[in-house]
């Protein structure tokens, strides 16, 4: 009997060892290889146009391939329908595990604590930062706070049709141009061509703030609290270069502009405009949209007063409501350092933040994609601190902003008094704060 006994512990203990062997090798039989061998099924949210829906898409294929256990449900739109769907899942408490998060509504979401704080996974070391630097990170914290993973740096551009601009017997300085030269070169492309010399430069509330920098102001106080500007011209003298330009038929009214919902829709693709204002990671859409022969420009007036300055281009972040929020930092920290999903991504939502990554991608990437590493390079050596986040009711001054500005441009209120139509509102509802 007591043989029988011994026995069975024996074998009890050789299955136990042929348990533990099989998790040690195989990833799977401890508490570890539990979580691994779960099947998890993310959620991945993101708006752009069909060349970020590609890449993004590819990037999932070798996420799951290497990770089997993952199911990603892609959920793509286009800007203006993004952000209409989040609102109802937020209020719904339905929000997809991971979202593309801008900087205009990281503080809505953020102090609404829609989102996770993200600290935590980068000092468990899910998402590695060994080689992003502090400050690539921090444009995504609100109150300490990491509300959002910075996916990319951009900068303000503007892209040329440099066939258009030489049919207009034009030159272009993007070094020295000023706010009159860059009315100039639209203008006597519109007259050359019959074509806009620049798209509608829309959304306001990106272009105008620029303005504002180039002239040594800002559009929001610190504390969020107002308009940062004080002279009420600044803003009557911005829509007038634009009322110009309309005027000249150099530049698209409103419902033109509105017309355009993503890059393939954009005037400088379809051969309709010589000049659109954008961030630096557009162009490469741009340029593989078009047979024309495109280049990157820095804006007017930047130098003077180092007007331009490095934006997150995007991030990613993760609802509080999302069950897997530790797959979910795994597949961030994928997005960021993994060098193939790089090579993949090819600097489409900005240039990496990880520089290992750019290091080991750069080599490879194609001319375009090169112009815009080299961009970005070249613009940090003359920038200036980036805005604070933009503040609680940001996207209500963004509504009028846009509102103000269509009524000046369709000529319904001259450009004072939308200058007072707006701050009137904006100040109202950045009171608030």
């Amino acid at each position: 009997m007591r043989k029988v006994y011994l026995s069975f512990i024996c074998f009890f203990l050789l299955l136990s060892i042929a348990a533990c062997s099989t998790g040690s090798n195989g990833n799977s039989g401890s508490q570890e290889g539990a979580v691994a061998d779960k099947l998890v099924t993310l959620r991945v949210a993101w708006w752009g146009g069909q060349l970020r829906h590609d890449y993004t898409m590819k990037v999932i294929e070798l996420y799951e391939k290497e990770n089997p256990n993952i199911n990603i449900e892609a959920e793509f739109s286009n800007w203006d329908d993004y952000w209409k769907n989040l609102a109802p899942m937020a209020a719904a408490n339905q929000l997809p595990d991971i979202i593309q998060m801008d900087t205009a509504y990281l503080p809505q979401y953020g102090k609404k604590g829609l989102l996770e704080d993200l600290t935590k996974y980068i000092d468990n070391g899910t998402i590695n930062v060994g080689f992003i630097d502090e400050n690539k990170i921090s444009g995504g914290k609100i109150g300490g706070e990491l509300y959002g993973f910075n996916l990319g740096s951009n900068v303000l551009s503007v892209i040329t049709n440099d066939e258009m601009i030489k049919s207009a017997g034009v030159k272009l300085d993007d070094t020295t141009w000023t706010w009159k030269d860059f009315e100039n070169v639209a203008v006597a492309v519109q007259k050359s061509t019959g074509e806009y010399g620049t798209n509608g430069m829309n959304p306001p509330d990106v272009f105008f703030p620029y303005y504002l920098r180039t002239q040594g102001e800002r559009f929001y106080k610190e504390d969020g609290t107002g308009l940062a500007y004080s002279d009420d011209k600044l803003f009557a003298d911005y829509f007038k270069k634009q009322l110009r330009l309309v005027d000249a038929k150099a530049f698209p009214t409103p419902d033109v502009q509105s017309q355009v919902k993503g890059l393939e829709d954009d005037f400088i693709v379809n051969g309709k405009a010589a000049m659109t204002w954008n961030w630096s990671n557009q162009y490469l859409g741009f340029a593989q949209l078009t047979d024309s022969s495109l280049s990157i420009k820095l804006p007017p007036e930047q130098e003077g007063k180092s007007a331009l300055f490095l934006k997150p281009s995007m991030y990613f972040s993760i609802p509080k409501s999302s069950e897997q929020k530790e797959e979910a930092a795994e597949f961030i920290d994928f997005f960021v350092n993994n060098i193939e999903a790089n090579k993949l991504l090819k600097g489409e939502r900005g240039v990496p933040v990880s520089s290992k990554v750019i290091r080991a991608i750069k080599p490879g990437l194609t001319e375009d994609e090169i112009k815009i590493f080299d961009y970005v390079e070249k613009v940090s050596k003359n920038i200036s601190k980036a805005d604070a986040h933009d503040p609680l009711g940001s996207g209500e001054v963004m509504k009028a902003l846009k509102a103000v500005s269509e009524q000046i441009l369709f000529k319904e209120i001259s450009p004072e008094e939308g200058a007072r139509k707006f701050r009137k509102q904006a100040e109202e509802i950045l009171g608030r704060n």
